[in-house]
Parts: structure tokens; C-alpha cells; sequence
């Protein structure tokens, strides 16, 4: 097995330069990479490369510009992890919500196992979360303000707060393991049929946790892709062997899926931070256009008329 040494400052600039890429400040360079990270600014390289063969910058690639798409894909990760928080937290109070009502606000009511569906090939993974569910409650029982205080006052935690420490993953478990009428009496509030809620579901729990860890954000593809939907046709995307060829799996599928369950206004605001930030992006950029960026993300040069399609359109 192949041993990666220890690289200091120097050696790490010594690189940068030996792969044909400018380096105007040395010391600024060696600054970002103290406070960066050589490992993470590196998995930025790719778009900046001849070619997968010809591992070498692009004449005139300077570390300014790799470093700008560094910190846009920074921004544009704090962008969408704050609107992810707010489709979590509608989510949680809308799940919350229909289950209370309909069967109780104690956990001795609202976990029973009869609640849920029935499928026998859903039975272990129904099992399991319970399981999950159960220990979140005795663990956060004690530790957590809002659960201490119903514990302490109530001797139960109701389910519009258990799911405030409850993971999106659970959560989104957890619709895929409820009564077909349930799991439809939270996709009709979106706007959805269930079964597209539960692949939509997965990927915002998978997005949030990549923009929580701050993982490479841009160019991420998911193992899961989501339905033709009426945007790809409204956005004229092209397709390759009869399928489109953006907003499948990619970043831009996310904003499909987001434009889908935020509300106007806050789909509105994130798509004006977004595109603030893509227009940063291309200011800064001078080896390669803003296009190839785009192009990596799945996102269509008219990705903007996505913010402008109304519900009528789409019913209509």
C-alpha cells in the first residue's frame, strides 16, 4: 500500500506548480492553505485540468480561481442547507401535526405498531425504527430542554417535540413506513403524490447531511434520480436517448425538488441568493465560463425561468 507523506506549505505550493498552475502571492496561497486545507481545496482541481489523461492545469489557471470555486460552492452549500432546514422543520410539523391528531400526543399512543403499515416485506424496517424513535426519546428525555420539560411536567413527550430531535433521515423513514392514506394526507399539503414524496425524501436527508459536513457540493450526483416533472418540459431541457440529460440527479434536481416544497416566498429568496452567487462565481472566473460550472451542477442556462412558473401553469 501506497503511503501519503506529509506535505508542509511549501512542498504543497511546489505541487500546484509543478501541475502548471499560477502562483501569484506565495504567502497568500500559503495562509488559505493553513486555514483550508490542501486535501478539500484540491477536490476543486477538476474543472481547471486539460483533461482526466493530461492531469496538468489550464494555461493561466492562478490559485485565486480554483480558490473562488472553492468558496462559491462554500455560499452556495449555506444557501441550500438554509432552505433544507426549512423544508426539515415543515416537514417534522406537518408529519407531527396528522399523526397527532389522528392517533394521540403520548408515545404509548402515537408508536404503536398498528399505526403503520402493514406490508409484511416493511415489518423489520418498521421494527427498527421504532427501536430508533424509542431511543431518542430515552436518551433526549434528560439531556434535551424542550423534552426534559414535558418529562418532567407530563411524564410523556408528544410527537411535535420528539421530532425536534429527531434526524431528517428518521423522519423521512418514517413517512416511508406509514398507512397509505397517511403518507397521502402529507404529500396532498405539498402538492405531491406519495410516491414522489418518498424519493424526494432521501435526497433532501442526503443533501442536508452533505451541506452539514460541508462536503463537495457542486458537482454531487445522487444514486437516486427524480421524475420527468413539468420544469424539465416548461425549461425546454435537452435529452440524450429520451432522457434529460439535466435536473435528474444532480444539484439541479434538488431545486426542482425544492421549487416543488417551499413556499413562493422563500423559493423566491433562495433562487436571488443563488444566482448573486453564480454571478460572484463569474466574475471571478477567467480560465473557464461560468457554462462549464453550470454544466457540472445540471444546471440549464436558463435555470433563473425556474423562479417564475406558477402552480397554474403546472395544473393548468
Amino acid at each position: 500500500m501506497i503511503e501519503k507523506n506529509f506535505k508542509n506549505l511549501n512542498e504543497q505550493i511546489e505541487i500546484f506548480r509543478q501541475k502548471g498552475m499560477t502562483i501569484n502571492d506565495e504567502n497568500y496561497v500559503k495562509e488559505v492553505l493553513l486555514r483550508e486545507n490542501y486535501f478539500f481545496l484540491n477536490g476543486y482541481r477538476h474543472l481547471f485540468m486539460k483533461s482526466t489523461e493530461d492531469k496538468k492545469f489550464l494555461e493561466g489557471t492562478t490559485f485565486e480561481e480554483m480558490y473562488s470555486l472553492f468558496l462559491f460552492d462554500r455560499s452556495f452549500r449555506n444557501i441550500l442547507f438554509k432552505y433544507l432546514l426549512v423544508i426539515e422543520n415543515n416537514l417534522k410539523s406537518i408529519t407531527s401535526y396528522q399523526l397527532s391528531k389522528k392517533y394521540g400526543y403520548k408515545e404509548s399512543d402515537y408508536l404503536r405498531a398498528k399505526n403503520f403499515t402493514r406490508k409484511p416485506e416493511k415489518q423489520a424496517q418498521l421494527n427498527d425504527l421504532l427501536k430508533k424513535m424509542k431511543r431518542q426519546i430515552r436518551v433526549n428525555g434528560s439531556q434535551h430542554s424542550a423534552t426534559l420539560h414535558y418529562v418532567s411536567n407530563y411524564g410523556y413527550i408528544p410527537l411535535w417535540i420528539l421530532v425536534k430531535v429527531l434526524s431528517f433521515g428518521i423522519v423521512s423513514e418514517m413517512y416511508s413506513i406509514l398507512k397509505a392514506e397517511d403518507q397521502r394526507d402529507i404529500a396532498e399539503i405539498y402538492g405531491i403524490e406519495p410516491e414522489i414524496l418518498m424519493i424526494y425524501l432521501p435526497i433532501l436527508a442526503n443533501y442536508r447531511n452533505l451541506c452539514a459536513h460541508e462536503d463537495i457540493l457542486y458537482e454531487n450526483k445522487t444514486q437516486k434520480y427524480i421524475n420527468d416533472t413539468v420544469f424539465h418540459s416548461l425549461l425546454k431541457i435537452p435529452k440524450e436517448n429520451d432522457e434529460y440529460i439535466y435536473g435528474k440527479n444532480d444539484v439541479f434536481a434538488l431545486i426542482i425538488i425544492l421549487k416543488q416544497m417551499l413556499n413562493k416566498e422563500d423559493f423566491k429568496n433562495m433562487s436571488i441568493e443563488m444566482d448573486n452567487c453564480i454571478e460572484t462565481l463569474n466574475y471571478n472566473l477567467k480560465t473557464i465560463g461560468i457554462d462549464k460550472v453550470l454544466n457540472r451542477m445540471g444546471f440549464p442556462l436558463n435555470w433563473e425561468e425556474i423562479r417564475t412558473i406558477e402552480r397554474s401553469k403546472i395544473d393548468g
